[in-house]
C-alpha cells in the first residue's frame, strides 16, 4: 500500500472523504494542497528532498478565485506531474464524465485510474487504491468505462483537427505545443503531442508527418 500520499482538491468535503479513506488504509503521511501549483511544488520539493510521493489524488476542475496561478486544471498538473515523476502512481478524481476528456487522460497523461465523484465514489476509491498499489493494472468507475472501450478505434476530435491545420500551415510542433499553452489548450506537453501525432499517423496509415497533412488534406478533414 501507499506510503506517502498527495491530494489536489479544492472543496473541503471531497477531500475529508478521500482523507477518510486514506486513514481507512492506515495511510497517516498524506497532504492537502488547494492549489495546482502548491500540489506540484509540494511534490517537486520531495523530490528534491529524496521522501518523494508515492500517490498522486487529483480533482480535474479547481474554481478560480483572486490568486493567480499558473496550473489552473488537474489535468495539466497531471500532465506536468507525470514528466516530472514518471514512477508516481496518478488517479484522478473528479465529475467528469467526457468520454474524450478520461481517455486522454489514461493514453496521453497516463493516470493510473479514473473514479468518478458520486454515490459510489469512496467505494470506487478504495478499489482503485487496492488495485494500482499492488499491480500495474488500471481502474476506471463502470460509469464511465466506456472511454476505455474499443481501443482499436481511434476517434478523430476538434484537437486532432487543430494540429493538422497548423501543420499544414506549416507550424512546427513545438510552435503549436507553445500556441496550445497559451490557450490552455490539451495535450500541451512534447510526450503527449508526440503520442497524439503517432496515433495520427497509424490511424491514416501516414509515413511521416507530410504524408498525414497530404492525406486529410486529400479527405477534405482540414
Amino acid at each position: 500500500m501507499f506510503k506517502k500520499v498527495i491530494i489536489a482538491e479544492d472543496f473541503e468535503e471531497f477531500n475529508l472523504a478521500v482523507k477518510q479513506t486514506l486513514s481507512d488504509f492506515d495511510i497517516v503521511n498524506f497532504q492537502h494542497a488547494k492549489y495546482c501549483d502548491d500540489a506540484f511544488l509540494k511534490i517537486r520539493k520531495a523530490i528534491q528532498d529524496n521522501e518523494p510521493y508515492d500517490l498522486l489524488i487529483s480533482d480535474l476542475s479547481f474554481k478560480k478565485d483572486h490568486r493567480e496561478v499558473k496550473i489552473g486544471s488537474g489535468d495539466e498538473l497531471i500532465q506536468k506531474v507525470r514528466e516530472l515523476q514518471p514512477d508516481i502512481k496518478i488517479i484522478a478524481y473528479s465529475i467528469e464524465d467526457k468520454n474524450a476528456r478520461i481517455k486522454s487522460l489514461f493514453e496521453d497523461s497516463e493516470i493510473n485510474a479514473f473514479v468518478l465523484k458520486g454515490r459510489n465514489s469512496i467505494e470506487e476509491l478504495k478499489k482503485a487504491l487496492n488495485i494500482i498499489s499492488a499491480s500495474d493494472q488500471k481502474f476506471i468507475s463502470p460509469e464511465v468505462a466506456s472511454a476505455l472501450q474499443e481501443k482499436g478505434n481511434y476517434e478523430i476530435d476538434d484537437v486532432d483537427i487543430k494540429i493538422l491545420k497548423y501543420l499544414s500551415d506549416g507550424t512546427s510542433q513545438d510552435e503549436i505545443i507553445e500556441i496550445f499553452k497559451s490557450s490552455d489548450v490539451k495535450p500541451n506537453s512534447k510526450s503527449a503531442m508526440e503520442k497524439r501525432l503517432s496515433k495520427l499517423k497509424d490511424f491514416f496509415k501516414a509515413n511521416n508527418t507530410v504524408h498525414l497533412v497530404s492525406i486529410t488534406k486529400d479527405m477534405g478533414i482540414i
